[in-house]
């Protein structure tokens, strides 16, 4: 059993919790100064649009996989009936819709770099991580291989976390 708080019988705080962190990001982005540009800024706004892109690709690859397993939840309580899905991006991180939320939050942050925005980002992903420990609690209820699984895979980031 996790010590991270349920938030609701299904999870539904934690849902709530994200959707004020993707405010906080998308504020963060709109207040964020014009940075003075030149070749920094433009290296900064490459890495930032790739990770945007990126993280789009990891997180849609993810709503995919799922959806295709009639296992998508808007909370993080698994679906009665739903079977355990290890394809797709779920081969390479048992997460690839938060971690492709992560990554494309830093891209954001990037784009429109000040402390407000990098921190944004990092709320958004202390927050997910935090819910993905307790989906995970879950997860091992209602999956028994779901242990061997997290075992061989990366949490949030293929070959990092």
């Amino acid at each position: 059993m996790t010590s991270i708080p349920a938030l609701g019988p299904r999870g539904e705080g934690w849902v709530v919790l994200q959707f004020a962190c993707f405010g906080l990001v998308a504020v963060a982005w709109w207040l964020a100064p014009v940075p003075p540009g030149g070749d920094v800024g433009d290296s900064l706004d490459n890495v930032g649009y790739a990770l945007v892109i990126a993280g789009a690709l990891f997180a849609g690859g993810g709503l995919l996989a799922l959806s295709r397993a009639r296992a998508l939840a808007t909370v993080p309580y698994p679906r009665e009936g739903a079977s355990l899905v290890e394809g797709g991006p779920y081969r390479f991180v048992r997460h690839p819709i938060y971690g492709g939320l992560i990554l494309g939050s830093l891209g954001a942050a990037l784009l429109a770099p000040w402390i407000g925005s990098f921190a944004a980002a990092g709320l958004l992903a202390v927050i997910l991580d935090l819910k993905r420990r307790r989906e995970e609690a879950w997860l091992v209820e209602q999956y028994p291989a779901y242990e061997a699984y997290r075992g061989r895979t990366k949490a949030l980031l293929p070959f990092v976390y």
